[in-house]
């Protein structure tokens, strides 16, 4: 009895724990529907999709939201988004419906539609912004009318099993719920109105579901030690390893050889690590008060630019950051009582964009950090980050016995060993004379 009890206890603790963040415990995508009216067979609704992750957004190719009707819904039309796929609309005579298919597949407008086809925080190719990053540009919404549906709070059932893809795998949604009906002020701000009827549905992410291997690796380096620690060998797995390519590689020369296949697969360039992103730590000088550290991401993926990139970094001494030059920063505290975490990101129109591998496919900050006396050291790995996130996926890590470590003696200064030998000679010339 006792094992079942704790094989049950096992299975809940990992189901559940393996779409939590402990960088983020509250951070999740909700979509939001919105009855706004009622029409003689169903009923016009507005469908926001909320990014209240703080670090993670959704990159380009964009979200593809799913689900299941209840009934024999159809979709009459839609502003702001579309479906990927019809039906079969055969049994309609007059106006045919945008889309007759019992499970739906939902994506965003490209930028630059016509305006009769655009809605409010539409039409950006499903690219949504991290909530911690840019919080306006962190949402998407369209509108959609729904026919042979419910015409009252009553009759209408709320469509079942939401998938949501941003833009691969790694999402799970939870079902439909009834909530409170969502509040709009006019634009005067003098008057209230709301939804007829409002639903919510919650998508948590989880980088076990999105991919098998690791997205990025972390190589250390210091100014005390000439040790670099590289990443470790196959840290994004080898089975890239046969398609790789070389820097001076022909296939490069190609026309169209960088641009992203359907099925995103990558084309990196031959490293020990196989990993599409390197991100490297360089532990660069030594201050009285203060110490310094260099950060710079490379990508060695030929196919893939990363707009809006995001590094997240777990740091005891991320609490006293005094500047980043090149970088915009911000503290994250999940925790009210532990402020180690800070998340980076791109200037925009400067470096807010990573390109492909390449000469110019780095970016690259330092940072200056004020010391805390009592904790300060750099002994035994403490200079270097506990964890590191890319993009919202994290990193793998060195092994922390491989970490470049602090000499047991300074080495002497040439100056020191040169004086020593002047003084010597000085001695021999006085005893000889």
């Amino acid at each position: 009895m006792r094992l079942f009890i704790s094989v049950v206890f096992l299975f809940v603790l990992f189901s559940h724990g393996a779409a939590y963040d402990p960088l983020d415990p509250n951070g999740n995508i909700t979509i939001k529907w919105d009855i706004m009216s009622w029409t003689p067979d169903g009923y016009v609704a507005v469908v926001t999709l909320n990014n209240f992750q703080m670090y993670r957004h959704i990159m380009n190719p964009g979200w593809t939201m799913g689900w299941t009707w209840a009934k024999k819904e159809v979709i009459w039309s839609m502003v702001g988004s579309q479906t990927t796929e019809q039906g079969d609309c055969s049994k309609f005579k007059g106006n045919i419906p945008h889309c007759c298919k019992k499970n739906p597949t939902v994506v965003d407008l490209m930028p630059g539609v016509p305006y009769n086809q655009q809605f409010t925080n539409c039409c950006k190719g499903g690219v949504v912004a991290a909530w911690g990053q840019d919080p306006q540009a962190a949402v998407s919404a369209f509108q959609l009318s729904v026919g042979q549906a419910g015409t009252s709070n009553k009759t209408v059932k709320l469509p079942k099993n939401f998938t949501l893809l941003g833009p691969g795998p790694g999402y799970t949604c939870g079902p439909a719920k009834v909530v409170p009906s969502t509040t709009f002020l006019t634009p005067d701000r003098r008057r209230k109105t709301q939804a007829l009827m409002t639903w919510n549905v919650t998508c948590t992410y989880s980088q076990f579901l999105a991919r098998k291997n690791p997205n990025c690796c972390v190589s250390f380096s210091s100014f005390y030690n000439d040790t670099i620690t590289s990443c470790p060998s196959c840290a994004c797995g080898c089975q890239n390893k046969n398609n790789c390519v070389q820097s001076d590689s022909k296939i490069l020369k190609l026309v169209g050889i960088n641009t992203p296949r359907k099925d995103s697969a990558p084309l990196l360039h031959c490293t020990h690590h196989m990993c599409p992103v390197r991100v490297h730590w360089h532990v660069k000088q030594n201050y009285k008060e203060y110490w310094r550290v260099k950060i710079a991401i490379t990508n060695f993926n030929y196919r893939m630019n990363y707009s809006l990139w995001s590094l997240v970094v777990q740091h005891p001494n991320l609490n006293n950051v005094t500047q980043v030059f090149s970088f915009d920063y911000k503290p994250l505290v999940p925790y009210e009582s532990i402020n180690d975490t800070g998340m980076f990101y791109g200037m925009k129109f400067y470096n807010d964009l990573l390109m492909e591998a390449g000469p110019f496919g780095n970016v690259q900050s330092e940072v200056l950090l004020r010391k805390d006396q009592n904790t300060f050291t750099f002994k035994q790995g403490w200079a270097f980050p506990r964890k590191v996130y890319f993009n919202g996926d994290e990193c793998m890590l060195p092994p922390p016995d491989t970490y470049p470590f602090l000499p047991n003696t300074a080495r002497k200064r040439p100056v020191a060993f040169s004086s020593s030998i002047a003084l010597l000679l000085l001695f021999l010339l006085l005893a000889i004379c």
